[in-house]
C-alpha cells in the first residue's frame, strides 16, 4: 500500500515527544508498505526551527524507510494565541502546496491525525483532488480542550471550529479515536454514526523498554545524576498550560522533609515560569531537565521509583489517555495518576498505581508517603502495569490492527 500521512508534529529521529506514528509507520514500512509524511518544520517542543528548514517552504527528508516532506510552519507558533493560529494555518498552506506540487504517483489512502483540527483542511482538499479516501484520527477532542484551557475564547471562533469539526467528521470515511470516552462523545454528543468509528489507542513501545530492562545500569545512572538515596518521581512531557505542573511543585514543597526528588523532563511555554516558582518556593527537590530523545527518556524512567501523569482539572481531560502513562507501564513503574476519567480507570483496572485528586497537593503528597512507607507496592504495581499494557496496549500489535482497517478502506474504495 502507498499511505500518505498528514501529521504536523511527526517527530525527527532525534526529537523528543510522543512518537506514536513514528513507531507505527516504521512497522508498516518494514512490512513493505510505502509511507510518505507531510509534517511541520517546527519542533513539537521548543520554538527554535532547525537551520536546514529556515528560509524554505518545503524540504524533502528520509527518516529510515519513511519519506518526509517538512513543510513551513511560522516561528510565531509560541507567541500567544494569534501566533499559535498562524502556526496552524501556515502548515495548512505549506502542506497543501507540498501535496499538490511535490507528491508524485498514486496514493491509496490519506491518514490524518489531529490536533490541530485544521490539518483536516489539507486532508479534505487533497482527498478531493487526488480522488482518494481519508481516515481522520482524533488524538484529542478539539475545540473542547482549547476552550477548557482558555486558549480559545472567542465565541465566533468557537462556533466556527465546531462547524468545521462536524464537516470533517462527515467527510472522513473512517474516524479513529484514542480512548473509549472519545467514541462515546462522538456518538452521543456529536452524532457521528457508530459504524464510522474505530478505536486504536495509544500504546506502549516494548521494543525499547524490554531491551533496557535487561541491560540498563540503574545504580550507575542514579549516581551519575546525583539521585542516589532519593525516592525519584519522573514526569515526562510538555510543560504547558494544559499540563498544570504547578501542582507538582506545590506537592514537592509539602515533601521537603523527605528524600523525594521530582524530575520534570521536557519543554513548553510554562517551563520558565515553573522554574521561577520552584526557586521562589525553595523547592530544591524539583529538577528541571530539558527534553531528551526517547531512548534517554526511558533511562530517566527506569532510574525512577514512580512516574506521574498530570493535567489541568477540566472535564475534557477525563476523556483522554495520557501518553506518558504507557511509557511508565512499559518500564514497570507504578503511576501517580492525577487525571480523572478514563486514565484513572486504566490505572485502577490494571492495579498499576494510584489515583491522585487533580490539583490537590495534599492528596498528592499523602499518596506518595504511602509508597515510601510501603516500598513493596512499587514492584507489585510496576509488574501489574507492565503485564496489563503488554496484553492490551502493545504498539506492534495495534499497528497491525490499524493496518487491517486501512486495508478495508482501500478495498472498499477500489
Amino acid at each position: 500500500m502507498n499511505i500518505l500521512l498528514i501529521h504536523q508534529y511527526f517527530l525527527e529521529d532525534d526529537e523528543p515527544g510522543g512518537s506514536r506514528f513514528n513507531e507505527m509507520t516504521r512497522i508498516w514500512a518494514k512490512q513493505g508498505h510505502r509511507i510518505t509524511v507531510l509534517a511541520g518544520a517546527m519542533p513539537y517542543v521548543g520554538n527554535k526551527k532547525r537551520e536546514e528548514y529556515k528560509g524554505r517552504f518545503t524540504t524533502l527528508k528520509k527518516q529510515g524507510d519513511i519519506t518526509v516532506w517538512r513543510c513551513y510552519v511560522s516561528e510565531s507558533y509560541n507567541a500567544g494565541f494569534a501566533g499559535r493560529m498562524w502556526g496552524y494555518f501556515s502548515f495548512v498552506f505549506s502542506s497543501l502546496y507540498a501535496g499538490w506540487r511535490k507528491l508524485k504517483g498514486r496514493y491509496d489512502i490519506i491518514l490524518v491525525t489531529s490536533p490541530p483540527l485544521f490539518v483536516g483542511v489539507t486532508a479534505y482538499l487533497l482527498s478531493r483532488t487526488k480522488r482518494i479516501p481519508f481516515l481522520f484520527e482524533v488524538r484529542d477532542l478539539w475545540p473542547e480542550s482549547a476552550i477548557d484551557t482558555g486558549v480559545l475564547k472567542s465565541n465566533l471562533l468557537i462556533q466556527t471550529a465546531y462547524r468545521f469539526e462536524k464537516f470533517i467528521y462527515k467527510k472522513a470515511v473512517l474516524i479513529n479515536v484514542l480512548t473509549p470516552a472519545f467514541r462515546t462523545k462522538l456518538i452521543e454528543d456529536k452524532k457521528v454514526p457508530a459504524e464510522k468509528i474505530i478505536f486504536i489507542p495509544n500504546a506502549a513501545d516494548f521494543s525499547l523498554s524490554e531491551q533496557l530492562l535487561q541491560t540498563f545500569d540503574v545504580e550507575r545512572f542514579r549516581e551519575e545524576h546525583s539521585l542516589k538515596g532519593k525516592f525519584v518521581i519522573a514526569y515526562v512531557g510538555a510543560h504547558g498550560i494544559a499540563n498544570h505542573l504547578q501542582q507538582i511543585i506545590e506537592t514537592a514543597k509539602l515533601l521537603k522533609d523527605t528524600n523525594v526528588q521530582f524530575l520534570l523532563i521536557g519543554q513548553g511555554m510554562e517551563k520558565s515560569r515553573l522554574m521561577e516558582l520552584a526557586t521562589r518556593m525553595g523547592c530544591t527537590n524539583v529538577s528541571f531537565i530539558d527534553a531528551v530523545p526517547k531512548n534517554d527518556v526511558f533511562n530517566y524512567i527506569l532510574a525512577s521509583d514512580m512516574g506521574v501523569s498530570v493535567l489541568k482539572k477540566v472535564d475534557t481531560f477525563k476523556t483522554i489517555y495520557s501518553n506518558k502513562t504507557f511509557d511508565y507501564m512499559s518500564c514497570k513503574k507504578p503511576v501517580l495518576m492525577a487525571i480523572d476519567g478514563v486514565s484513572r480507570e486504566l490505572v485502577e483496572t490494571a492495579e498499576a498505581g494510584v489515583f491522585v485528586e487533580p490539583e490537590n497537593p495534599k492528596d498528592f503528597a499523602a499518596k506518595i508517603r504511602i509508597y515510601m512507607e510501603n516500598p513493596y507496592l512499587l514492584k507489585i504495581q510496576g509488574n501489574n502495569g507492565y503485564n496489563y499494557a503488554k496484553n492490551n496496549f502493545d504498539r506492534t500489535i495495534l499497528a497491525n490492527v490499524y493496518l487491517q482497517e486501512i486495508e478495508k478502506i482501500i478495498n472498499t474504495h477500489v
